[in-house]
């Protein structure tokens, strides 16, 4: 299970933090600066996965990768594989590229809503249930369009609901 999605700039400051298991504010910041501890104190030539047996209790693995300023860091426990976690970043990053065209800091401090949005159409309550990219991109687009016209009718096909809407 996928413990927490952290998006972090290199000097440390969260620009996305995602719980999926309650977590007091308290301990989150704590989690947080030992996080960034950790990050600032590794080699460049050293893996991207670390054991986090001491934030999350055992069994506890995170996986983090930079993309420019930031980093994007994943804590799950021992039912998930680290390849698949680095993998899951990447879509992650792809869909917030194709959703604002070459993401960077500023478009996911101001769009946050937009960015849990899309984190939730990748994970929700800790299991991972959309890998494409594309996919994704679609669900956002559709919610985007239903903020946008919230009086719009939205037709169900008769065979499906059992109920024509007008």
């Amino acid at each position: 299970m996928i413990r927490a999605v952290i998006v972090m700039n290199d000097q440390g400051k969260p620009r996305l933090v995602k719980f999926y298991e309650h977590q007091p504010v308290e301990k989150q910041q704590e989690i947080i600066r030992s996080i960034y501890g950790v990050l600032c104190s590794r080699a460049e030539n050293v893996s991207n996965f670390v054991q986090a047996d001491s934030t999350f209790g055992p069994d506890t693995r995170l996986v983090y990768k930079t993309f420019a300023t930031l980093y994007f860091i994943v804590i799950f426990d021992d039912s998930e594989n680290e390849l698949a976690i680095l993998d899951l970043m990447q879509v992650f990053v792809e869909t917030l590229d194709k959703c604002f065209s070459n993401v960077c800091e500023l478009d996911i401090v101001f769009n946050f809503n937009k960015v849990h949005t899309i984190l939730d159409e990748i994970i929700l309550g800790g299991q991972v249930i959309e890998m494409s990219s594309s996919e994704v991109v679609k669900a956002v687009d559709g919610i985007s369009w239903l903020e946008k016209n919230p009086n719009s009718i939205i037709r169900v096909p008769k065979s499906i609901s059992g109920w024509q809407g007008r």
